[in-house]
Formats: C-alpha cells, sequence, structure tokens
C-alpha cells in the first residue's frame, strides 16, 4: 500500500537572543526620543493654543469661542500653514490626504516644516491630531540617524522602531504599538517568527510610552460608568452602534475624494488652506467649541455629562466633526484621523444613550468608536484596542469582538480614507 506524503508547512526560524539583545539599546533610544519629541511639539501648541483662544480674546474683550473668533481664528491658522506649505524647504511633506500610519522616510529637510505646520494645526483648532505628521518626523529622523551611528541596522528597521515608539507615546501603552506592527507585518511576507519581528519594536513602544506617563500621565479612560455583567440589551446595542458608526464612517470616506478634488481647483495652498479654514471656522460656529481640535479634550468634556447635551445636539456633533474632518484632512492641513475619530464615536454612542435610556454609556460610545475607527483607519486591532481603552471595563471586549464582526464587513473591500497621488481612493 503507498504511503501518502504529507507536506507540513515550514517552521518560520527563530532569531538567536543575541541578535535580539543588540536590538534593545537602539529601540529604548528610538522610544525615549520619541516621546520626548512627541511631549515637545504638543507641550508647544497648547501654549499657542491658550494664547490664541483664551489670552488674546479676553484681552480684545470678546468671548474665548465667539463665532467671529472662530473664523478669525481657523482662517489665519489656515494662512499661516499655508506659508510654512508654500516658502519652508521642504513644503511640510507629501499631501497629507495620501498619508496613513505607515509613513514614508522624509528626507531631514522636509521635518522642520512638517513639525511646524503640526504644531500651527494642533493649536489653531483644525479637527485632526497629531499622529501622523508626529510619525512621519520620527521615522524620517530615526533612518536619517539611526543609518548614519549604527549602519548595520538597515533603515527599514529604524522606520519600524520608530513608528512603534510614537504609537506608544501617543497611546501610552506599547499594546496598540505591538498589535500596530503585527497587523503591518501580517500584511507583507514576513521573515521568521511574530514574536522574534515585534520584539524590538515593542522595546521602543514600550519606552516611548513610559517617557509619556512618567512625564505627562496621559489616559485614554473617559471615567464613564462600568460595564457589569453584560445582558441582551448590550450586545443588541453594540450589533446596532458599531455598524451604524461604519456606515457614518464610511460616508465620510465616499466624500473624501470629492472635498480633496474640491480643494485642488484652487490650485495653491495659500488658497487651499485658508479656505478650508474659513469653511472649519463656519463648521465650528455650527457645531460649537467642541468640535475644533484633535478631540480628545473635549471627549472628556463630553463623558463628564454624558446627560449633558439632547440627542439632537450629539448628532448635530457627531455629524459636524465628520465634516470638519474631512475638510481640514482634504484641504492639506498636517494631521492625522485616529483621534477625530474617537470623538465622532463617542458623540455617536452618546447620541444613542439619549435616544434610548437603557444603552449604557459606556456601551454606545465604545461601539461607535470601534465602527467609526474600522471605517476611517481600517486598523482592526487598534479599534478594538482604542474602544477598549476608552472604558475600565474588561466585560466589554467580548461585546466589542462580537460587533465588530457586522462591522468589519460593512468596511472591508470599500475604499479607504486615504488617496493615491492622482486623487483616486485606495482600497
Amino acid at each position: 500500500m503507498a504511503q501518502e506524503t504529507v507536506h507540513k508547512a515550514p517552521i518560520a526560524p527563530t532569531t538567536p537572543a543575541r541578535a535580539l539583545l543588540s536590538l534593545i539599546l537602539p529601540a529604548l533610544a528610538v522610544g525615549v526620543v520619541a516621546g520626548l519629541l512627541y511631549l515637545a511639539v504638543s507641550a508647544i501648541a497648547e501654549r499657542l493654543e491658550h494664547v490664541l483662544w483664551h489670552t488674546v480674546p479676553r484681552a480684545l474683550g470678546i468671548g474665548d469661542y465667539s463665532v467671529l473668533w472662530m473664523f478669525v481664528v481657523l482662517t489665519a491658522t489656515g494662512v499661516a500653514v499655508g506659508l510654512v506649505v508654500w516658502k519652508v524647504p521642504g513644503h511640510a511633506g507629501p499631501d497629507p490626504a495620501t498619508m496613513s500610519l505607515n509613513a514614508p522616510t522624509l528626507p531631514p529637510l522636509v521635518l522642520p516644516g512638517l513639525l511646524l505646520a503640526a504644531a500651527l494645526m494642533l493649536a489653531g483648532g483644525p479637527s485632526l491630531g497629531p499622529e501622523n505628521p508626529i510619525i512621519a518626523v520620527n521615522v524620517g529622523l530615526a533612518v536619517w540617524l539611526g543609518t548614519r551611528f549604527v549602519a548595520r541596522i538597515p533603515g527599514e528597521a529604524w522606520a519600524a522602531l520608530a513608528e512603534a515608539a510614537t504609537i506608544g507615546a501617543l497611546f501610552g501603552t506599547p499594546v496598540a504599538a505591538a498589535l500596530v506592527m503585527s497587523e503591518a507585518l501580517a500584511e507583507r511576507q514576513m521573515q521568521g517568527r511574530l514574536w522574534d519581528n515585534v520584539f524590538a519594536p515593542l522595546a521602543a513602544g514600550a519606552a516611548g510610552a513610559m517617557t509619556t506617563t512618567l512625564v505627562a500621565h496621559p489616559t485614554f479612560d473617559l471615567g464613564l460608568p462600568p460595564v457589569g455583567r453584560p445582558d441582551w440589551a448590550d450586545l443588541l446595542a453594540v450589533l446596532v452602534i458599531a455598524p451604524a458608526g461604519a456606515l457614518l464612517g464610511m460616508a465620510g470616506v465616499h466624500a473624501f475624494p470629492y472635498a480633496h478634488g474640491l480643494f485642488q481647483r484652487l490650485r495653491h495652498p495659500m488658497l487651499m488652506l485658508p479656505a478650508g479654514g474659513l469653511v472649519l471656522g463656519a463648521l465650528g460656529a455650527l457645531g460649537g467649541h467642541l468640535t475644533l481640535f484633535k478631540g480628545l479634550d473635549e471627549v472628556t468634556m463630553l463623558a463628564r455629562d454624558p446627560d449633558g447635551w439632547s440627542a439632537g445636539q450629539f448628532a448635530l456633533m457627531t455629524v459636524v466633526k465628520l465634516a470638519a474632518l474631512i475638510v481640514a484632512a482634504s484641504c492639506g492641513f498636517r494631521g492625522g484621523r485616529i483621534f477625530p475619530a474617537v470623538f465622532i464615536g463617542t458623540a455617536l454612542g452618546l447620541c444613542a444613550h439619549a435616544l434610548v435610556s437603557g444603552v449604557q454609556p459606556a456601551v454606545g460610545v465604545s461601539a461607535g468608536v470601534l465602527g467609526m475607527l474600522l471605517a476611517i483607519t481600517r486598523q482592526g486591532w487598534v479599534s478594538l484596542f482604542t474602544a477598549a481603552a476608552l472604558v475600565t471595563s474588561p466585560t466589554i471586549l467580548a461585546l466589542l469582538c462580537i460587533a465588530s464582526l457586522p462591522a468589519w464587513l460593512l468596511v472591508t473591500g470599500l475604499p479607504q480614507m486615504q488617496l493615491r497621488a492622482d486623487g483616486s481612493a485606495i482600497r
């Protein structure tokens, strides 16, 4: 009787401990520098924000967030960033509509202008976060310096360390960095074992996270009432809210290339960015000052009083913030989309709570954020992690894992909120 040949999948080779140990010091150095750079840019932006939105209007005898002042500051921010994009060497990097978390390695000449444009944006109020430009700057610095001083480590490895370090610093935990890196490795041919590949990035992410934690004590916990033992009502809520968030996010994704095309017709950054600032001023006047800025501080304000606004007010903030994200990302402001998406998902979840009192605020918020982030980022692990991190309740994870399935089916294979150089959406 002929024996059947059994073909077994080859076992991925392991990396010697000595090789991994040699990466620890470079990873820790990148993590600390990335965390300090993020903190420095954030501190400068916060001080400038206080001057623009509090010191100056009070000195002029007008309200901090009056309608007129929103138009003035946001339009002026567009002018300032437009000048940077137009005149500063490197033009603040490529079109931000073409950028994702996986940043390209930019030449050193570009990095100062990109940092300046990001700081001005964060202070001025457009609805974007710091993640994309900060990651791009840290990657550029790490590759530039690392390949010169430690040539045995290739540029791709330095880029991975910088990306993981910055994500760890942004979220205050290396878990987010490990999840992003494992998802990135799954998209390409991975050499060796998974944990061998994420060992050094995890060290960099841990160093970045500890740097921001020790210096600034960041937290994603919104302080919402914890979720107890889940019941059928909670399951039904996440199965409705998460797909609703995904559908709303996809509406924004489909609108993105059209908004980008409209601003591109202006052809010059000194026209595109001031025009975008003017539109953002109008949206801020419509949605209120909570719909300005990257959204994390404003999310905390919403969570302090989840019953403090009506369902209509939450719905208005949800739609206005989504429109502001689309405008800011398409007219040329340098920034990321994760933090504003967290605000949109939070407002959507609290809108569901206001409509149906049986929906627990924590359940509504986490499900809304999950669906919105899946649509905006297509990063499944980051979406789950962020949604769960907002609520200090281990029981929410099972609900979110279930809710992610229908939400993912609504977004996978469809256009993303990232464009090619020709303006077409990436799938």
